[in-house]
């Protein structure tokens, strides 16, 4: 009974599920054949977790109710307690649907429905019954507010679960009912799953917020669609699975030029713990050679804390907020980038005319695949046709604010259109953007949009980016695409804010204690290291164990 449940790696729209869906009924694989496999799939994923207890399926008439009708059956054969409660019967009998409905009422499945129920006196009676509770009520094309008898059913079931102790655990069939899988709104009336078991591709809601609190765990399950389809659907949750096939090698055989060198340009007297915090992520990453470019002052206050980098003392230029890096530094930092492979450029710099002269200056050069971060980006952004000057390789990690500075647009129009604009700027710029915030998002230039699925408030915290913006331009020094780089920085970030929240607490984490746990995710990522020739040697070679002279 068991179905495979797939990593949740592809995210798809409704119409984009509906295309798949119409694809494969077109090759033979038809409606009622993924009908079949996604309520035995929904089966499998509960009889795994909860086995064979008392369930009570809230069922719609639409596809997602057959879904949850499949379900009931296949629980019933196996043994479980099933009652299937319905918001409406199907209209018409002869449907996939109806048929469904049918053959669970000849197998004498306890079924009962909002219309013959009209004061949900079974329904509430059920609900104290049930140990698991399934929501097959409305499915991903649902878009409309919850009202009448339907919003009846949620509020009772609700109710149910808040009054019992524990709370009985819910299982969305696709989607929460109430979740708009397009937009990612949420009805007020929606049910918190514990679990949400969707179909083929997870969805664009799963990972929008406010309804990206609505999932729970999310299973993706195989309903017998093309793989090679999915495959090429260009939306992907980040996991630790295609974070693993990017990280740069590390061959034994190699040295500090084998891992590449990075050039920050970075740091003023306001902000001189920015030029720490990246050239710091550079190198704890793996770059083999960190160079920081800023101002004596900076050098002066962060040299004895950071002993590795070696460092480019650059003209100094009067701020508002104290003395930042000379426009006609450029000078100073153009000799140095042939012997790069990455730049950094931003984080800490300050935003004057002296910074916007500065990024036009070095625009004017050739530049190795660069990262625009902080001010970097703000620089940019007051500067005419700065994207037709950006160098080939290139990533821009804005926030929201800085987003809108690039494309002059309101912020609320870039928090409303996240995924839509990363998408469209980066095709339109010809460069990686990496737009930072809950679930950070990472568009390429042709197409690709890669969701990190990591919200916490550990990482809202003042030098967060720019450890961000180290680690994608150590990636960059040592031969990452900029795209890759840009997901392995953001992966690595993410988790490091995990750990943190979990070990110390959301609140009080500050961004120098995400640094130490770089270097673990990264070999936690690449397996056990394998043993040098000589721990070979003293192990025995070739399977003889080191046990053999005990």
């Amino acid at each position: 009974m068991l179905e495979a449940v797939l990593s949740p790696k592809r995210i798809v729209s409704v119409a984009e599920m509906q295309a798949l869906e119409r694809r494969a009924a077109a090759a033979g694989h038809s409606y009622g054949a993924m009908m079949e496999a996604a309520g035995r799939a929904v089966a499998s994923a509960l009889w795994g977790r909860y086995g064979a207890v008392s369930y009570l399926v809230l069922a719609g008439p639409g596809h997602n109710g057959g879904d949850g009708l499949v379900c009931a059956d296949w629980l019933r054969q196996a043994g479980a307690s099933v009652q299937v409660y319905l918001w409406k019967r199907p209209a018409q009998e002869g449907t996939a649907v109806g048929l469904w409905l049918a053959r669970v009422e000849e197998a004498g499945v306890a079924v009962a429905d909002a219309e013959s129920d009209p004061s949900l006196a079974t329904l509430r009676a059920w609900l104290q019954q049930a140990d698991v509770f399934v929501d097959a009520l409305l499915g991903t094309g649902a878009n409309r507010p919850v009202t009448g008898s339907l919003a009846a059913i949620l509020v009772a079931a609700r109710t149910a679960q808040v009054a019992r102790s524990p709370a009985p655990p819910l299982v969305a069939v696709d989607c929460a009912s109430g979740m708009n899988c397009d937009t990612g709104d949420l009805d007020p009336h929606t049910l918190f799953p514990d679990l949400t078991v969707t179909f083929a591709c997870a969805k664009v809601g799963h990972y929008q917020f406010p309804a990206a609190a609505a999932v729970g765990e999310l299973a993706v399950v195989d309903i017998g669609i093309d793989p090679a389809w999915i495959a090429a659907v260009p939306t992907f949750v980040l996991d630790a699975a295609a974070v693993r096939a990017w990280l740069p090698p590390r061959p034994p055989n190699s040295h500090k030029g084998t891992f590449g060198r990075v050039l920050l340009v970075v740091g003023s007297e306001a902000y001189p713990g920015a030029a720490l915090l990246a050239s710091s992520a550079a190198g704890r990453v793996g770059a083999g050679l960190v160079t920081v470019a800023t101002i004596r002052t900076v050098w002066a206050q962060v040299a004895g804390r950071l002993p590795e980098p070696t460092w480019l003392l650059l003209p100094a230029a009067e701020g508002t907020n104290g003395a930042g890096i000379a426009g006609k530094a450029a000078e100073w930092i153009a000799p140095q980038l042939s012997g790069c492979r990455a730049l950094v450029v931003g984080c800490g710099l300050n935003q004057t005319p002296e910074t916007c002269t500065l990024l036009a200056h070095l625009l004017e050069r050739p530049l190795p695949a660069t990262v625009f971060d902080a001010d970097g980006l703000n620089g940019l952004a007051a500067l005419e046709n700065w994207a037709e000057r950006l160098p080939a390789d290139c990533v821009l990690t804005p926030h929201p604010a800085e987003m809108a500075r690039l494309c002059g647009r309101p912020v609320a129009e870039v928090t409303a259109h996240r995924w839509a604009l990363a998408r469209q700027k980066a095709q339109e710029w010809q460069c990686t953007v990496l737009l930072k915030g809950p679930y950070t998002v990472v568009a390429s230039a042709d197409g690709q949009l890669a969701v990190l699925p990591v919200a916490t408030a550990a990482l809202a915290t003042a030098g967060s980016g720019d450890i961000l913006a180290g680690l994608i331009g150590g990636l960059l020094a040592q031969g990452s695409s900029p795209f890759a780089a840009a997901c392995v920085g953001a992966w690595l970030h993410g988790q490091a804010g995990l750990q943190c929240a979990a070990t110390l607490g959301e609140a009080g984490v500050v961004a120098s204690d995400l640094l130490p746990l770089l270097p673990p995710l990264q070999q936690q990522l690449r397996g056990a290291p394998r043993h040098s020739r000589g721990d070979a040697n003293r192990a025995g070679e070739r399977g003889v164990s080191s046990r053999a002279g005990h």
